[in-house]
């Protein structure tokens, strides 16, 4: 018998990027390394089949490594993006038809009430209902001080992280039938905040409060709500941060692991959470941090 246990320290690169700085929201081509989503490793087994799912921030990065599973599981796919994003999202959705379902891209910002709304009719539409929603859109900056913390960024990263998250989820509930999950992206932040993240820390903390007031609500309807919680995991948003090159070289070093993450290693969490697998997982936070505790 063959012995497929592979070591989780080395498994991807231990760390110790080149410096690099992007603009705000990053792109992916634009990484030196670039990340992995699974494109060329991630195996489905029919976990999914024939279910629809809308995924915010499913251009690049976590989302694209969602897409990617959710695709090759059988379930057809919407992904939602900014419109800077948008060669990003092709080669997303790109993937996900090469899987042999349906896979469509809607451009525009979720701090928008009108596009985060509209991005659940319009998947419906393309998708002929919604079975699972994941709400990954995210927006971080590194900051100074609580001082030096301006009004518009701090809107920014609420509007994007919280807002958008909620006028999404509002219009997809009263969608989705039981059987349904709905599933955050949410952070080690929330437990174990940066003071540099501090603003970003807070959204990912108010998440968790959301998930879980959110599974009350929904559980007697059949819906699941749960979280992902990951660590450092090596996206466009790490470039686009704003850390020296020193932070870029030690970024996820200081894990149990002694690495970051890939994207494609949280991909197996969100089918877990979206399948039968997990019927009677409801109100949680699935930690994905390579052992940082929560």
């Amino acid at each position: 018998m063959t012995d497929t246990r592979i070591d989780p320290r080395d498994k991807h690169p231990e760390g110790g990027f080149p410096g690099q700085e992007q603009d705000q929201p990053g792109l992916t081509d634009e990484m030196r390394p670039e990340p992995d989503h699974g494109e060329e490793t991630y195996v489905g087994a029919g976990r999914l089949t024939g279910r629809r799912a809308l995924i915010t921030g499913g251009d690049s990065g976590i989302g694209r490594a969602v897409a990617i599973a959710f695709a090759r599981e059988g379930a057809h796919v919407a992904i939602a993006h900014l419109p800077e994003e948008q060669v990003d999202a092709d080669d997303t959705v790109a993937l996900v038809k090469d899987a042999g379902v349906t896979g469509v891209s809607f451009a525009g910002d979720v701090r928008d009430e009108a596009f985060a709304t509209s991005i659940v009719d319009d998947a419906v539409d393309a998708l002929g209902g919604l079975d699972i929603v994941v709400l990954n859109a995210a927006y971080q900056k590194d900051r100074d001080s609580l001082a030096s913390l301006e009004t518009e960024e701090f809107d920014r990263v609420f509007k994007t992280n919280l807002y958008g998250l909620l006028f999404t989820a509002r219009r997809a509930v009263p969608k989705l039938e039981p059987g349904s999950s709905i599933i955050v992206t949410s952070s080690v932040q929330a437990f174990n905040p940066s003071h540099g993240l501090i603003d970003y820390a807070m959204t990912k903390a108010a998440q968790v409060a959301f998930v879980k007031a959110l599974a009350e609500e929904l559980g007697p309807q059949g819906v699941r709500v749960n979280a992902v919680a990951p660590g450092p995991i090596w996206t466009p948003l790490i470039p686009a941060t704003g850390w020296e090159a020193e932070r870029i070289a030690t970024f996820g070093t200081d894990t149990p692991l002694g690495r970051p993450g890939q994207p494609a290693e949280l991909a197996g969490a969100y089918v877990y959470l979206a399948s039968e697998a997990a019927s009677y997982v409801s109100g949680a936070v699935l930690p994905v941090t390579g052992g940082k505790p929560l």
